[in-house]
């Protein structure tokens, strides 16, 4: 009793450790970061995420490679070409024309006979010759393994010969003056060493099991991987973000390689995906910080010194955000682009998509945008009726 109530009556407090929050799900979107804003099925972010990840791996590998989708390439055909055979009746022929075709047939027969003949005359010249050149091989092995036996019994005789001619005990203190290396085990180490060195100087594969460790160290670490799914705040929309790289590969090349491909094979790629936009620059969403995050996109995309002035328009999305005026940013993109390049909403050769997500914009170039189903996957492979 006098331990329940020490403090006037009152019972003790209990005492607890602070509780570290557990992280579940992926990072919230965030400005400066590059990737893909897709629109999905509502409440199939998950499954999504997903397809999203293994789609835009397959196209990164296939641009690496060097698989690109041009105008060479050829669609699969909607309509298949059926022929039409027809067939001679054999009652039409009469006795009289019998003899020539039988005589002909006969011709053809002894023809082809003399073919099979030297066919076969030539195999069987060819596997005698295979045959010797095996045996050859097989005796000169055989005289290769022979002198290096006879070489290492004569090293290991030296060295044992070596090893009697030495005094058999040494005076306390004395110091050996013949370092002289050991038997052949030590040299066959050093041998081994050194031919492992030499390989990986050379660059040589490695083993299927150490690239297979190397993978799944990197897709353990989230720093190392290509493509991460980031949490974008709005249903029906996931974001995945591509780490920077060095490459020429952007989001806007690999968006522009799979929305070609699958307009001219028309195969279903993803269930659940919708749009897949790119997204090259990240900001927060206001118009001082999209007219200055803009500037170097501007300049790789509409450059001043261009040969031909080319077309753009831009398009404007807000998703959980009303605080910012439509016409403001859409005014600071237009007068960003330098002068020989006109506005041209009808038929744009770019298009400059300005996507906004609760707090952040993400802003990307599309080409040939309006054509492609405005980047729509579900409308590109949809069959024609």
């Amino acid at each position: 009793m006098a331990d329940k109530n020490n403090n006037n009556g009152k019972p003790k407090k209990r005492k607890y450790l602070p509780h570290s929050p557990v992280r579940k799900g992926s990072w919230p979107l965030r400005p400066g970061v590059q990737g893909f804003f897709i629109t999905c099925d509502g409440g199939r972010e998950r499954q999504a995420t997903n397809e999203a990840l293994n789609l835009l791996d397959s196209f990164y590998e296939e641009l690496l490679d060097g698989k690109d989708s041009g105008p060479t390439s050829r669609a699969i055909p909607i309509k298949p070409v059926n022929k039409i055979t027809k067939f001679e009746d054999s009652d039409s022929s009469g006795e009289e024309g019998e003899s020539p075709c039988r005589s002909e047939d006969i011709e053809a027969d002894k023809h082809a006979k003399e073919c099979e003949d030297k066919t076969t005359n030539n195999k069987h010249e060819e596997t005698e010759n295979k045959t010797e050149d095996k045996t050859a091989n097989r005796q000169h092995e055989e005289i290769e393994e022979k002198n290096e036996d006879k070489t290492a019994n004569k090293q290991h005789e030296e060295t044992e010969e070596e090893s009697e001619n030495k005094p058999a005990k040494k005076q306390y203190g004395e110091i050996e003056e013949d370092n002289e290396e050991k038997p052949t085990k030590k040299q066959c180490i050093e041998v081994d060493a050194n031919s492992q060195a030499t390989d990986s100087r050379n660059g040589k594969e490695k083993s299927i099991d150490d690239l297979i460790e190397e993978e799944l160290k990197e897709m353990g670490d989230r720093n190392k991987r290509r493509f991460l799914s980031l949490d974008s705040g709005c249903n029906g929309c996931i974001f995945i973000q591509m780490h920077k790289s060095d490459g020429k590969h952007g989001p806007a090349s690999i968006v522009q390689h799979m929305m070609s491909s699958a307009a001219l094979t028309k195969k279903h790629m993803s269930r659940f995906i919708l749009r897949v936009l790119p997204a090259e620059i990240t900001c927060y969403a206001s118009e001082e910080e999209i007219s200055k995050a803009i500037k170097a996109l501007i300049e790789q995309h509409f450059p001043t010194e261009a040969p031909t002035p080319q077309k753009f328009a831009v398009l404007y999305e807000a998703r959980a955000n009303t605080g910012v005026d439509r016409m403001k940013i859409i005014n600071a993109v237009a007068k960003s682009v330098p002068e020989p390049h006109k506005v041209d909403l009808n038929k744009p050769d770019k298009t400059i998509i300005v996507q906004i997500a609760k707090t952040i914009c993400l802003v990307g170039v599309a080409e040939r945008y309006k054509e492609l189903s405005k980047y729509n996957l579900r409308q590109l492979t949809a069959p024609q009726q």
